[in-house]
C-alpha cells in the first residue's frame, strides 16, 4: 500500500484521509520513505522535516477522531522551496551565507496552506538567490533530473519539480520570476500555476530588504503538482489576503461559465525558432483542446519579441545594478558565471531607458488585454528548447542569451503579471513534454478549465523513478 500512497495526488490523498481511507500519518510516512529512497541519486530535497511532520500528522489523525471542521488540505504533505519562509526552517535561496536564515514566521502563502491542513515535510533544492535556470548551488549541490541524469532539472524550482516528479511530494511550493516555476516543469513532466501578480501574497521576513521593482511586478508564488486538479485546490487555499503584502488583489477565483473560449495557438512565438518535439506537444495540446469544444486557431500574439528583449533588459539591469554586487560576494562560480554572462549578453540600460522601459511594458500590457478580448486563451511552449545538457548554459554568452530567449513565451507572462498553467503532453525521445496555457489577469480558472481538459485527453506522466 505505502507503493500506492506515493503515487496518489493531492486532492487524493485528502480525499482518502477525509473519508478515513488512510490516515494523514501514513500519507506522511510513505512519502518520508519515498525521499529516503530516491533522494539520493536525484539530490531534490535538502532537509527532511521528518519529526515535524510526524507530529503534524499525528495531530491532524486526532482532529478527525474529534470529528473537528477540517480544511480542504488536512493531513496531506507539501515541500517548500528554500526562497520561501517556513518557520523554523532555513531560508538558504541556495547561498551558503544563509545557511542558518532562520525565519520565526511562515510566508503569508505558507501560512495559509498550513491552515488549510498542509504539512510541509522538507525543503527543496533552487540556484543561488534563483538567478539561473539550472538547479544548482554550493551549499547544496546539483539537483539531478530523473529523466536524464545528463540534462537539467530547469530552475529556479528545481528541487520542486523533481521531488514531484520522483514521487517525494503530491504539492510543492515553488517561486516564477522568469519561468522559475513553469521552465522546471517542462524539464520534469509535471504541472505548475504561475498566478497573476497580486493572487497570492508575498512577504519575507524581516530583516530581507524589499524587492526590486522588477521583483515586485514580475515575481509570483505558486503551486506546482502532478495534477492540474491539485494546483486548483492549493490555488484557493494560498490566495487569502496578508497585511504584509499591500499588493495582494480581492480578485474572485471563480467566474461564471462562459461560451466556447477561443485559444490562441503559437508553436514558435514570434518566430525565433522552436525544437520540433516541441511544437509536436503544441499541436497535440491544441487538438486536445479542440476536442473538448474550444475555438483553436493559429493566431500569433502581439509583440512576443519586444516582451522578450524589455524583460531581459529590465532584469538585466537590476541585476547588475543591484544583486551583481551582492552575488561577487556570495555566489557559487558557476551561478556568478551565467548572470556574467547574462549581462554581457544583454547590456544593461541606462537610466533613461530604464524609466522608458516601464512606460513600454504598460503599451505591451494594453496590447495584450485588447488581444484576449478576442482570444482569452493563449496556447504554447514554456521553453522553445529541450532541457538542455549540463553545462550548456555556462559555455558562452551565446548560449546562455539562447536560453534566455528560449523562454520568452515564459518571461512575457511574467513582464505583463499574467496567470500561466504549465502541463506536460506526453514525452518524445525521452524527455517530457510540456506547453503552457497564458489567460487574462485574474482569470487562473480559464487556464486551469482548459489545462484540464488537455489532461484528461493526455494524461499525466509522472511519477516515475529515476533513470
Amino acid at each position: 500500500m505505502t507503493d500506492e500512497v506515493w503515487r496518489m495526488g493531492a486532492a487524493d490523498l485528502a480525499a482518502a484521509i477525509a473519508g478515513r481511507e488512510l490516515t494523514s500519518s501514513d500519507v506522511v510516512d510513505a512519502h518520508l520513505a519515498r525521499i529516503e529512497a530516491v533522494n539520493p541519486a536525484l539530490n531534490a530535497v535538502t532537509v527532511v522535516l521528518a519529526d515535524e511532520a510526524r507530529a503534524a500528522a499525528a495531530e491532524a489523525d486526532k482532529a478527525l477522531q474529534r470529528r473537528d471542521a477540517v480544511g480542504p488540505l488536512h493531513g496531506v504533505p507539501m515541500t517548500v522551496k528554500e526562497s520561501i519562509d517556513l518557520a523554523g526552517s532555513a531560508t538558504t535561496q541556495g547561498i551558503v551565507a544563509l545557511a542558518d536564515a532562520v525565519p520565526d514566521v511562515d510566508a503569508p502563502h505558507i501560512a495559509q496552506l498550513r491552515a488549510a491542513g498542509a504539512i510541509p515535510i522538507a525543503r527543496t533544492n533552487m540556484p543561488d538567490l534563483g538567478l539561473r535556470v539550472h538547479t544548482d548551488n554550493a551549499l547544496h549541490g546539483a539537483t539531478k533530473n530523473p529523466w536524464d541524469a545528463g540534462r537539467t532539472p530547469g530552475g529556479s524550482s528545481g528541487g520542486e519539480a523533481v521531488a514531484l516528479a520522483a514521487g517525494m511530494t503530491p504539492l510543492g511550493m515553488g517561486g516564477d520570476y522568469a519561468g522559475s516555476l513553469r521552465w522546471p516543469s517542462q524539464c520534469c513532466g509535471i504541472a505548475s500555476l504561475r498566478p497573476t501578480m497580486g493572487r497570492v501574497p508575498r512577504a519575507a521576513a524581516p530583516p530581507s530588504p524589499e524587492p526590486a521593482s522588477t521583483f515586485q511586478l514580475f515575481a509570483v508564488f505558486g503551486p506546482m503538482a502532478r495534477h492540474v486538479r491539485d494546483l486548483r485546490l492549493a490555488l484557493g487555499s494560498m490566495s487569502g489576503p496578508d497585511a504584509r503584502d499591500p499588493s495582494w488583489t480581492p480578485a474572485p477565483l471563480h467566474h461564471a461559465p462562459a461560451g466556447p473560449v477561443r485559444v490562441a495557438v503559437t508553436a514558435d512565438p514570434a518566430g525565433e525558432g522552436v525544437h520540433s518535439d516541441i511544437a509536436a506537444g503544441v499541436r497535440r495540446a491544441a487538438e486536445a483542446l479542440a476536442d473538448a469544444g474550444y475555438t483553436v486557431e493559429e493566431v500569433e500574439p502581439p509583440q512576443a519579441a519586444e516582451a522578450r528583449e524589455l524583460f531581459q533588459q529590465l532584469v538585466i539591469t537590476e541585476v547588475h545594478t543591484q544583486y551583481l554586487p551582492l552575488l561577487e560576494q556570495l555566489a557559487s562560480p558557476d551561478a556568478l558565471r551565467f548572470v556574467k554572462l547574462g549581462v554581457e549578453a544583454v547590456p544593461p540600460l541606462n537610466l533613461q531607458d530604464y524609466i522608458a522601459g516601464f512606460a513600454t511594458r504598460f503599451a505591451i500590457a494594453r496590447a495584450w488585454a485588447q488581444f484576449q478580448e478576442d482570444w482569452p486563451l493563449v496556447l504554447g511552449p514554456v521553453s522553445t528548447m529541450q532541457p538542455y545538457a549540463l553545462g550548456y548554459d555556462l559555455a558562452g554568452a551565446d548560449e546562455a542569451h539562447a536560453v534566455l530567449d528560449a523562454l520568452r513565451l515564459a518571461t512575457l507572462a511574467n513582464l505583463l503579471g499574467l496567470p500561466s498553467v504549465a502541463l506536460p503532453v506526453g514525452e518524445a525521445n525521452g524527455l517530457p513534454q510540456g506547453v503552457q496555457i497564458i489567460g487574462p489577469r485574474y482569470r487562473e480558472d480559464l487556464c486551469l478549465d482548459a489545462a484540464e481538459a488537455v489532461e484528461e485527453r493526455l494524461g499525466v506522466i509522472t511519477p516515475i523513478d529515476p533513470r
